[in-house]
């Protein structure tokens, strides 16, 4: 399946807002999860095709001309006009999906495949927890549009600047903090010292913590042993890693989860 860009707009300093539709967007069928994402195909400079193509026929293409696949949060489906809402965070000339953003124009097509998803806030929960990084600002800001407005949202998201903020509406009662790795000690420890810091309401509730992979492992740590935070109920796991490419991490991250599997294990009350 495939889209068109219909407009291209900066919402942050680091992130861009590109709007798909027309293409084959009206047989899109939405996945039921707040945080549904879909494998995006962006296509290596110089390569002897366009969007649509045929995955299976691209097998006899040279290697370095593969599409490279990228996973990434839908931010919005508006259903009535058939437009798609992905947001994507920059690194200037760095990655294939970002230097797509940042030179996107109106037509260009962008093909991909799914949806899928794991996450929508729990209905039973009294309040919500969800933290990360640029890389899960667009699934938590739809989650946190997704919850009811009885609910109590406590949201921690960790840029490098204040310039690099954005934009959030929510019917709950949110409470939203922003860190910034230019102003801590430790940049890498902010997210969690910012959790250890913050007094838990009472009452049950569930977490959406996304990012980096040895960031998330502590939180998660901490959330399991000290916090007891509810692992069916929640979806807490990385999104990339520190000094390892998209395709690196993808190689090591199945070991990386059942390591995290033990790690739960031990981390629970004897």
């Amino acid at each position: 399946m495939y889209g068109e860009v219909e407009s291209v707009e900066r919402i942050s300093q680091g992130m861009i807002r590109i709007i798909l539709g027309g293409g084959e967007l009206n047989g899109f069928v939405p996945a039921p999860f707040a945080d549904q994402y879909i494998n995006a195909y962006f296509i290596p400079k110089g390569a002897p095709y366009e969007a649509p193509f045929d995955l299976e026929q691209l097998k006899e293409v040279k290697s370095g001309f593969q599409p490279r696949a990228r996973r990434f949060t839908i931010r919005k489906w508006d259903e009535k006009s058939k437009l798609m809402t992905i947001d994507f965070f920059t690194h200037g000339d760095q990655g294939h999906a970002g230097v797509w953003a940042q030179n996107a124009k109106p037509g260009d097509r962008l093909q991909f495949k799914g949806p899928n998803g794991s996450y929508s806030p729990d209905s039973t929960a009294d309040w919500h927890l969800l933290a990360g990084d640029e890389s899960a600002i667009p699934a938590i800001s739809a989650s946190i549009e997704a919850m009811h407005s009885s609910k109590i949202c406590i949201a921690f998201m960790v840029v490098d600047s204040p310039e690099q903020e954005i934009s959030l509406q929510s019917d709950a009662k949110l409470k939203l903090t922003w860190l910034h790795r230019s102003k801590a000690t430790e940049p890498e420890a902010v997210l969690l010292e910012a959790i250890k810091g913050f007094t838990f309401p009472s009452g049950k509730y569930d977490a959406f913590i996304h990012g980096e992979a040895a960031e998330v492992r502590e939180i998660r740590k901490h959330l399991i042993r000290d916090r007891g935070v509810d692992k069916s109920a929640s979806s807490i796991s990385p999104y990339w890693r520190r000094d390892h490419t998209d395709e690196e991490w993808r190689s090591v991250k199945k070991q990386w989860l059942e390591d995290q599997r033990k790690e739960d294990e031990a981390s629970l009350p004897k």
